[in-house]
């Protein structure tokens, strides 16, 4: 079979596999991603790689992985604004903090214990990676327990939101701190901080002009003019799509990886900047194309790069990735349980709190394979972190639903009014659009 042959079969076996399974597993009350991860593991080298000879494409495919990354990436930032991050009241804020802070600094300390010899910078980023909660996976897993618009879920959906913002703030600096070659990690981690610091004024300086612009009718004006003027089809997805490539090129030039312009690239378009009628045409051909084809492309990608042999046929692999399961899934139950039962939640809600938490995503996964691309992580630290992810998005709805199906009736915690002092009038009545479920 020659070279452009062999690549659309694969192609064509990753995308058509993954969103058949994708719609399978969510019709049995689990996340996408958990189907489509599956079928690139069966896919890869785990089972029927060496059959079917996708290895052979590697090249090609890292090339379309890359690109599927920063869609992911890019989907990921749309659903955060400076509004909503402006709106997260002091208990969710806690929450998001105390959800990553706690894991990714005991989660160092275990996996020094598990690899003593690891170099402290790959030490920091396996912890790093397994101390994020996944937003679209949370959204969805309440969305199907019926509390999406409840206080509840706005108040676990704020927090994840902020565990995002932190950890892809630290993932840049750490990125940062080994680009400088670990001589001085002190300054270079200063470094890296001024450096995020810079990026991120850039954005929402651009992001407060056009919302400016749009206050003042100026921008509502340019943009009925150019849509007005403008001859070629979706003038507005190819502006966004420009946004972020801008954003990802202006954070690699500065020493910051791509996936931080990205993520990051989402807050120049929102629609407090570009309009609401705007904004809704974007997000819909946006959504379209990166959830029809990039988003289970990318997780069957990340399965396909996963090898359980390296697991199974290593009993210190096997018990470290075990190891870590445990930790992953149990510091953020306890954290997030602990957390929400400190706010006034009842108990049960409080512990479903800590299994929804608990949940991965896309963003860390996208951590994982660049990492892997850059020789931070070898094959069996990517499959484990990748493993790791599986686990714990298989067992958090299975985990939290025995503890939340009386708060779905409820339709709002009773807690709510003693959360009131903390929670605030800054409290957003209802929970933000969320992007569909990866």
């Amino acid at each position: 079979m020659d070279p452009t042959t062999l690549f659309i079969v694969g192609l064509f076996l990753l995308v058509a596999c993954a969103v058949v399974a994708g719609e399978l597993v969510s019709r049995l009350g689990q996340a996408a991603l958990v189907g489509q991860l599956a079928v690139g593991v069966i896919l890869g080298p785990t089972f029927l790689g060496p059959i079917l000879g996708l290895g052979s494409i590697s090249s090609e495919l890292n090339g379309l992985e890359i690109l599927a990354t920063f869609f992911v990436l890019m989907t990921a930032g749309l659903a955060v604004t400076p509004e909503q991050i402006g709106a997260t009241g002091l208990s969710a804020g806690l929450l998001g903090v105390a959800i990553f802070v706690v894991p990714f600094l005991s989660g160092a300390a275990v996996v020094r214990l598990l690899y003593p010899a690891l170099a402290w910078s790959t030490t920091l980023f396996v912890a790093l990676t397994i101390s994020i909660t996944a937003l679209p996976v949370l959204g969805v897993m309440l969305r199907e327990l019926g509390l999406l618009q409840s206080r509840f879920g706005t108040y676990l959906l704020n927090g994840a939101l902020i565990n995002e913002l932190a950890a892809v703030t630290t993932f840049s600096v750490l990125l940062r701190v080994v680009a400088g070659g670990g001589t001085a990690p002190g300054a270079d981690a200063a470094i890296g901080a001024v450096t995020v610091a810079v990026f991120l004024s850039s954005i929402l300086a651009v992001h407060q002009a056009l919302r400016a612009l749009r206050q003042l009718r100026i921008w509502d004006r340019w943009v009925r003019r150019v849509r007005e003027g403008w001859h070629s089809r979706e003038a507005g997805f190819a502006l966004l799509m420009i946004a972020g490539l801008a954003a990802a090129l202006y954070s690699q030039a500065i020493g910051l990886t791509f996936l931080v312009g990205a993520f990051y690239a989402g807050l120049l378009v929102t629609p407090e900047s570009v309009g609401a009628r705007e904004h809704r045409q974007i997000s819909r051909v946006f959504d379209t194309v990166t959830w029809g084809f990039f988003i289970p492309l990318f997780f069957a990608l990340v399965g396909l790069g996963m090898d359980l042999r390296l697991l199974v046929l290593s009993a210190p692999a096997f018990a470290a990735f075990v190891g870590l399961c445990v930790f992953a899934f149990g510091s953020k139950v306890l954290i997030g349980g602990a957390v929400s039962r400190s706010l006034g939640w009842p108990a049960g809600d409080a512990a479903g709190a800590g299994f929804l938490v608990a949940s991965r995503g896309a963003v860390e996964l996208a951590m994982a394979v660049l990492l892997l691309s850059d020789g931070i992580f070898n094959a069996t630290l990517f499959t484990i972190v990748a493993g790791v992810g599986l686990v714990t998005t298989l067992l958090a709805p299975i985990g939290a639903k025995p503890f939340l199906r009386g708060v779905g009736e409820r339709g709002r915690s009773p807690s709510d009014e003693r959360l009131r002092p903390w929670l605030g009038s800054s409290m957003p009545p209802e929970v933000p659009p969320l992007p569909a479920e990866p």
